[in-house]
């Protein structure tokens, strides 16, 4: 059965291949290994890499009652403490391998990941304080990057507003970007489900909305990605990955955060999403990475992948057509045969191109974590699909 399988390649490949990475001289875990394997123990360390460790051990521990996973969520748990600002509050984007601040953008998208890694920390632990920093970080949020109209981006140290190189591309500078707004619904969903404040409810709800009303693009059947400051969409193009997490996860926050009777539209865009990435981008050689203007990249990346398990899975479960079925356990042999690494002591590659052969991406550093595909094993580990 693949919940089985996922819970072996779970607790045999990725929860391993991250514990050997803790650095037990300097504290958190390394933030560079390379294609061939070899680690850097001298990387900066990135947040966003050391929350989604944080909440992928914390979330393994929590729900296989593991006492050793929690032993590595306590060790990325105390690492966290070394990424906040004692002055302005909030949390660095990188600090160097000994624990000092060396990039002190503070991003909307790493505040929101350092609640998600907080939160499902607490969901373990009950620890009080874990639980008053991540909504420490909501209010921060709440207080220095929403401005009304939705959440700017990137900021200094001060929380002075700067550019966006960080979650721009394709050519565009982005005031709003579909990416750090998904991942802001996510932080404050797990925040919800450790903190059940009404106020949190009704902002994650809000931002549900600006999906529905604003970023979803019913006639391309896609989520737009790049937006100026007035949410007009600066770019033709859609990011498969994105979509099909987003299908998902919306999903899942709806289920959370919206009343019953009110989640037929959201049900509607989530399963149309499904359904648009399917159709355009899915293949037996795994998922497409985004179309941009009429190009259309064929890189197979890790977390789209992984991605792309769940938001079949979800679709299946909001559809009940058996086809989602067949293409998730397609998906799975395609990650088996082409995106988790042969080698002893490797875990997924960060991408491949269309044929199979590995990209010089590297196996870790700040975007490669274990959250994605530990997510998908975590998740399917329960499914009540009959796969």
């Amino acid at each position: 059965m693949l919940r089985d399988e996922c819970r072996k390649h779970l607790t045999e490949i990725i929860l391993p291949f991250w514990e050997r990475l803790k650095d037990g001289e300097h504290g958190g875990f390394y933030g560079y290994v390379d294609k061939y394997l070899t680690v850097d123990r001298r990387a900066d360390k990135g947040c966003i890499l050391n929350s989604r460790i944080l909440w992928t051990f914390s979330t393994a521990a929590r729900m296989m009652q593991d006492d050793a996973y929690r032993s590595f969520a306590d060790w990325a748990y105390e690492e966290m403490k070394r990424f906040e600002d004692p002055v302005h509050g909030g949390v660095f984007w990188r600090i160097t391998y000994d624990g000092q601040p060396s990039d002190t953008t503070k991003h909307t998208y790493c505040q929101a990941f350092a609640i998600y890694g907080l939160a499902a920390y607490y969901r373990l632990t009950g620890k009080s304080e874990a639980l008053e920093k991540a909504v420490s970080l909501y209010r921060q949020i709440e207080e220095k990057c929403w401005d009304g109209n939705g959440y700017g981006e990137a900021y200094k140290a001060d929380f002075s507003p700067e550019s966006n190189e960080k979650l721009s591309e394709n050519g565009v500078m982005a005031s709003r970007t579909m990416n750090t707004l998904l991942h802001v619904l996510e932080g404050y969903t797990e925040l919800y489900r450790a903190w059940p404040d009404e106020e949190l409810r009704r902002k994650g709800e809000e931002i549900l909305r600006c999906f529905l009303d604003t970023v979803y693009n019913p006639s391309a059947h896609r989520l737009d990605v790049f937006f100026d400051v007035s949410y007009h969409s600066l770019l033709n193009m859609q990011s498969y990955g994105h979509d099909i997490e987003a299908s998902w996860l919306m999903w899942d926050s709806v289920t959370a955060l919206v009343q019953e009777k009110d989640r037929a539209p959201y049900r509607a865009m989530c399963v149309d999403l499904a359904r648009s990435v399917r159709r355009r981008a899915f293949t037996d050689h795994g998922l497409k990475n985004e179309w941009v203007d009429g190009e259309t990249n064929e890189l197979r990346i890790w977390w789209v992948q992984a991605e792309t398990m769940l938001g079949f899975e979800n679709a299946a479960c909001l559809t009940g057509e058996a086809s989602w079925l067949d293409d998730l356990k397609t998906q799975w042999q395609t990650i088996l045969r082409m995106i988790v690494d042969p080698r002893e002591g490797g875990e997924w590659y960060w991408s491949v191109e269309e044929n199979g052969e590995m990209t010089e991406r590297p196996m870790v550093e700040e975007w490669k974590c274990p959250y994605h595909n530990g997510r998908m094993c975590l998740r399917l580990m329960e499914t009540e699909l009959p796969v």
